[in-house]
């Protein structure tokens, strides 16, 4: 017997739940969990296939999917069908289209939809405040946080999501205002995201000794989310003995999480400790841990192309290297000189900007502008946090090209146009 439409949407909701994503705090910074969005939309494919209509809980799960993907294509299709067969477009559809639009990189299309939806509630506030977070829009982000408090009490989502917004522009005062408002004024109990998203805060703006002051003095068990992200902020500040502190609290709680000791690793690297570095990575060795590659995805005409660190398993790889060589070229030219101190192994420079050249995003770009049309946005998926010789370098690139580039990493949104970046370099 196949199927039914109550029977596939609860099958298709059980999978979307389990993939919401949230940027309030660095993706990254998670515990690590497969996505069963994937799954998500080859069951709708099934679903289509077995000719059963869906309907608006089939398309908030489908659109919720597309949101953690970043499939615009698909979701884009998903927002079109409701049009056209005069569906409801209700708070829970509104919600998880700005999602989308928002995850997607098309800031615009959120906004658009989030002021046209007939009735907005505290759910459409809260996507549409992270969806200008992750962008860095934080003004703007704040202005809108006035604006529904007029309308609703704010809950721990939206002062996550204001929290985020503060993270992401530097805004530390009001960051840790909105932190000691919660109980102060509206009478919320602040849980460990929250604690998350203030060690974050203070963390990107070098406040690295007062990151470690909160974690120790806070009235929970601090995860490894937490002693991941003061990790991450000694090494970007160089305070070694915090990191070392922090990467031992990481070993005991996540002793197969690569990433904890890539972070050292890296720091290490910095400094030109090769033989620490070196140490680290034979404990890695040792253990069985092996680095989380890094990836990007690009979409073109609907279909999903992955591109890993030095890829040559594309079908258009000899047109993709003879691409990056010119643009390696052109960034010459343009006066780019790659940032190598990065690049964990003590070997020569000429090696370590042949290493950077090759990582994913640059690979995905170089696709991309092949195959896509000139006029269009290049929009790029990256499961790791951009590196600082790849931000730089794709800054030009979108001068040189004239070409807008967005770049969704672990942490937020990059929006690259004419030389410049949405981030100000913040991030």
């Amino acid at each position: 017997m196949d199927p039914d439409l109550a029977t596939w949407n609860s099958i298709l909701s059980a999978y979307a739940r389990n993939s919401s994503v949230s940027f309030s705090v660095d993706p990254g910074l998670l515990d690590e969990r497969t996505s069963s969005s994937p799954e998500v939309l080859n069951l709708f494919s099934r679903m289509q296939k077995s000719l059963v209509e869906p309907n608006e809980v089939t398309l908030v799960a489908l659109i919720t999917a597309c949101a953690e993907l970043g499939a615009l294509s698909q979701g884009f299709w998903a927002h079109v069908y409701i049009i056209k067969n005069r569906l409801t477009l209700n708070h829970f559809i509104g919600t998880t289209l700005i999602t989308l639009y928002a995850n997607s990189g098309c800031l615009g299309f959120a906004r658009q939809l989030f002021y046209q939806l007939p009735h907005i509630d505290i759910f459409c506030f809260n996507a549409m405040i992270r969806g200008l977070a992750i962008h860095g829009c934080g003004g703007e982000a704040l202005d809108l946080f006035e604006i529904m408090k007029e309308r609703f009490a704010p809950d721990d989502v939206t002062i996550l999501a204001v929290m985020c917004a503060c993270s992401h522009a530097g805004l530390v005062d009001e960051g840790r205002k909105y932190f000691d408002s919660m109980a102060g004024i509206y009478s919320l109990e602040p849980k460990l995201e929250h604690y998350c998203c203030l060690v974050d805060l203070l963390g990107r703006a070098g406040l690295v000794k007062e990151a470690e002051e909160r974690i120790l003095t806070m009235p929970m068990r601090p995860n490894a989310v937490l002693w991941r992200s003061l990790l991450g902020a000694a090494r970007v500040h160089g305070y070694l003995e915090i990191g070392e502190v922090a990467v031992k609290k990481l070993v005991e709680l996540e002793p197969e999480t690569s990433g904890n000791y890539v972070l050292l690793s890296n720091m290490y690297s910095c400094m030109k400790r090769w033989d620490d570095a070196k140490r680290l990575r034979e404990l890695m060795k040792d253990r069985g841990v092996d680095k989380t590659p890094g990836s990007s995805l690009v979409e073109v005409d609907g279909a999903m192309h992955e591109f890993l660190i030095g890829d040559k398993s594309h079908p258009h790889t000899r047109d993709i290297y003879v691409k990056l060589e010119q643009m390696n070229t052109k960034l010459q030219e343009y006066g780019h000189r790659a940032r190598t101190r990065d690049v964990l192994f003590d070997i020569e420079e000429e090696e370590k900007e042949d290493a950077l050249s090759y990582h994913s995003e640059r690979l995905a770009i170089a696709f991309a502008l092949i195959v896509t049309d000139p006029c269009t946005p290049v929009r790029i998926i990256k499961n790791l946090r951009v590196c600082v010789d790849c931000h730089s370098s794709t800054k030009l690139l979108s001068l040189i090209y004239k070409r807008e580039i967005v770049v969704r990493d672990r942490t937020r949104f990059h929006h690259f146009h004419n030389g410049n970046c949405s981030c100000l370099d913040y991030w």
